[in-house]
């Protein structure tokens, strides 16, 4: 299979064309009975900014359907009045494990990073990752600066005995700016020993890049994804029911290095629905 058969099809094409977004490959194709690979029961995860409303009223119930559903790993996304030591007794009561936990840049880069490296140990999670950079860093140089303080982060993070640093994406962070790609200046100027990425699938369609063609053009920088769904007029969608194909997407995951897909859904109108209808297509999804 080549990257070349990843196609708008269809009525994908007309989708993908009303949305602006033609131009990437990521969208549904036709099947392709030779599929065979599917996704490890334990790298199906469940983001957790996702389900933020329930795990406020109740964060171990929550906790106990996600388990119920099938999940077997979360990314944590606020506590909600809960420190790090509680939300690890919800998860060893429910047999989740926690693979990483966003905290914010401002956090990472002052004098909460050594607790922020001890609360990933309390949490049994591997990965400390930036969700998002300042709006005024949106240049070339606000990026560089970045990398330059992923590598600091990543080295005190290796140093803890945990995995590098990772960076979640949103659509902005792929624009051309001066003429420079932002998100290229990243992947470039970050040392891969001690920066990773948390690939948000969405928001790199989203922002016109191709996620299957950085899993190849990049190996091994992204061990973790977001995985949600585009509908049809570019919101969001249960992963399985919007325009994006997932099934080609994550043909070359493996030279990315992807070890977590992770559920997520910004806007879910009901989140245990979006929790079971995403669970069920990446359970069931081959590749």
């Amino acid at each position: 299979m080549t990257l070349n058969r990843r196609a708008f099809l269809g009525t994908s094409l007309g989708i993908a064309a009303a949305t602006g977004l033609a131009s990437s490959p990521a969208y549904a194709s036709e099947p392709d009975a030779a599929r065979w690979r599917r996704i490890p029961r334990g790298g199906i995860g469940m983001h957790l900014y996702t389900m933020r409303t329930p795990l406020a009223a109740d964060f171990l119930g929550t906790l106990e359907q996600l388990a119920e559903i099938g999940y077997a790993t979360v990314g944590v996304s606020g506590r909600h009045g809960n420190s790090a030591s509680a939300i690890r007794g919800f998860l060893d009561r429910t047999g989740l494990r926690a693979v990483l936990e966003h905290v914010a840049y401002t956090t990472l880069t002052g004098t909460g990073l050594p607790q922020a490296l001890e609360d990933l140990h309390i949490l049994g999670a591997k990965w400390p990752v930036v969700p998002s950079l300042p709006g005024s860093m949106h240049t070339p140089a606000g990026f560089r600066e970045a990398a330059r303080e992923f590598n600091r982060i990543g080295q005190a993070s290796r140093d803890a005995g945990l995995g590098p640093v990772q960076f979640h994406n949103h659509g902005l962070d792929h624009e051309v700016v001066d003429g420079e790609n932002l998100y290229e200046i990243l992947l470039e100027e970050t040392d891969p020993h001690l920066v990773a990425f948390e690939l948000d699938v969405y928001w790199a369609a989203k922002g016109g890049a191709d996620p299957a063609r950085l899993f190849v053009d990049h190996p091994r920088r992204f061990p973790a994804l977001h995985v949600k769904d585009m509908a049809p007029d570019g919101d969001f969608a249960d992963v399985g029911s919007g325009v994006l194909d997932f099934a080609a997407m994550f043909e070359n995951a493996h030279r990315g290095g992807v070890q977590q897909w992770l559920v997520e859904h910004d806007r879910p109108a009901d989140p245990f629905a979006t929790a079971r209808n995403s669970y069920n297509h990446l359970a069931s999804l081959r590749y």
